[in-house]
């Protein structure tokens, strides 16, 4: 292949954004298409330029019977008239949508990259080579805009990527698809057509088809503005992303599996931060962003920042809670309330016990009593009722006789005077006597305990929360 336009456009694009390295191994993926034989012939190019090492890779995605077979074996046998090495690959997309309920284009691409990073490793490849052109990225670019409003998918297809043991790369994106095939035609390459890419079933070709030529209609030179913007869009991004990681690490604590944070300090950053902050929360605690969350979840969020009431809250997927409790935005995961802090545990004398909220509470016997505060409850050995005593969480109809006061109190009342968060309440730990009197909501309020003058043994019970 002689030198060319090809040469200055690509090289020039390489070179900008430091795709190859001198001694790079690189895996090509090759389909028999115009593009991806084009990609292999050029980088045959600049193989003794830059001491690169080539190998091909070809998947068989078994989609079209026999003429997809015959789409590797024509890869292979370029390969072997080039003299570059050569490895094919079978998927089953069809098991795979069947397995995991996926669409076509889902499962083969999730395979099909299932399978570039395992042969990286086998060939211990630096570079991953695919050959996205400037037509693949305009397509992304309107699909992304048509279906979703998340600003940082503008970005497009990524020009380098970091990807199993080294990196994708895409040398192609400067081109169109209209150029590939002149240069093809130019170098004498004969590529195989995928019938496929003329049905409209697939989104994608629907914009190729329908859309594309439209667009080129009123510049051809459409794909440069396009990859332009979304470089842009991914120099944005980065900076964005950084500002957003302060804000994270200044004003978000993150403990046991949940996220909270102050609200009004969270309001005080710009909007553009809070919204990248709302997604970094989410990707840190989800291990795989469901697929059902959408649009519609962060703009409760926001909606949620602003809502007076004192307690509110969103579900998300896959169990999320995210609550507004006074000034406080909580993010965490719904677990179920064990059945034994639901139910009453006896207490004995001496023991330590974990309690529904992960404190810890200590029982002993004194034979005198110290000053009380919150986190600690005497009672006078001889108020036989009350022993033995018993613990539980609370439940609805919940009363207690605070001490102090003249009358009954609902300890849903006493929860909300004390602004204690909702998502607390089912876990925080309750003291009844045998009887059923509501001795201790532990750190909170107690009960008038009666008690004689000559009373000169107690039971004492000492809240711990060493968490």
């Amino acid at each position: 292949m002689k030198k060319s336009t090809l040469d200055h456009t690509v090289l020039s694009f390489i070179n900008r954004h430091q795709l190859l390295h001198n001694g790079a191994t690189v895996l090509i993926g090759v389909s028999g298409g115009a593009d991806s034989l084009l990609l292999l012939r050029y980088l045959q190019t600049l193989q003794s330029t830059w001491q690169l090492n080539l190998v091909v890779l070809s998947i068989d995605h078994g989609l079209r019977g026999v003429e997809s077979a015959d789409d590797v074996k024509y890869v292979e046998s370029i390969c072997r008239q080039w003299g570059v090495p050569f490895i094919a690959r079978q998927v089953d997309v069809k098991s795979r949508k069947s397995v995991h309920k996926e669409g076509t284009q889902l499962a083969a691409r999730k395979l099909r990259y299932q399978v570039f990073e395992e042969t990286m490793k086998e060939v211990n490849a630096d570079l991953l080579a695919l050959a996205h052109h400037g037509d693949d990225q305009i397509e992304t670019v309107l699909m992304r805009m048509v279906r979703q409003s998340n600003p940082s998918l503008l970005q497009g297809i990524p020009v380098k990527r970091s990807f199993a043991n080294g990196s994708i790369i895409r040398p192609f994106l400067c081109l169109s698809k209209h150029e590939i095939y002149q240069y093809c035609q130019e170098y004498q390459i004969v590529p195989r057509e995928d019938p496929s890419n003329q049905s409209t079933t697939y989104t994608r070709n629907f914009f190729r088809l329908k859309v594309l030529p439209l667009l080129k209609q009123q510049n051809d030179q459409i794909h440069q503005h396009i990859q332009a913007m979304t470089e842009r869009a991914a120099e944005d991004q980065i900076y964005l992303e950084s500002k957003a990681n302060d804000l994270i690490n200044k004003m978000v604590s993150m403990k046991d599996n949940a996220v909270y944070f102050n609200i009004e300090s969270f309001k005080a950053y710009p909007i553009a931060l809070q919204r990248r902050a709302f997604h970094l929360i989410l990707n840190y605690l989800y291990q795989e962003v469901p697929v059902d969350l959408s649009y519609q979840h962060e703009a409760d969020f926001f909606a949620l920042l602003n809502q007076e009431k004192s307690n509110v809250s969103l579900d998300f997927p896959a169990s999320l809670k995210v609550a507004k409790n006074y000034q406080e935005i909580r993010f965490h995961f719904l677990n179920k309330i064990h059945k034994e802090w639901e139910d009453c545990q006896t207490i004995k004398v001496p023991s330590t016990v974990s309690l529904a909220n992960g404190a810890t509470l200590s029982i002993n016997y004194t034979s005198r009593t110290s000053h009380e505060d919150h986190h600690t409850l005497h009672i006078p050995k001889e108020n036989e009722s009350l022993l033995p005593l018993n613990m539980r969480v609370r439940k609805p109809g919940d009363r207690m006789m605070v001490r102090g006061l003249k009358g009954h109190k609902k300890v849903k009342d006493i929860f909300i005077d004390e602004k204690v968060p909702v998502y607390k309440r089912d876990r925080w730990p309750l003291i009844f006597g045998a009887d059923g009197t509501l001795l201790w909501i532990i750190g909170l309020k107690k009960a008038e305990i009666k008690q004689s003058s000559s009373s000169n043994e107690y039971i004492v019970l000492t809240y711990t929360d060493s968490r």
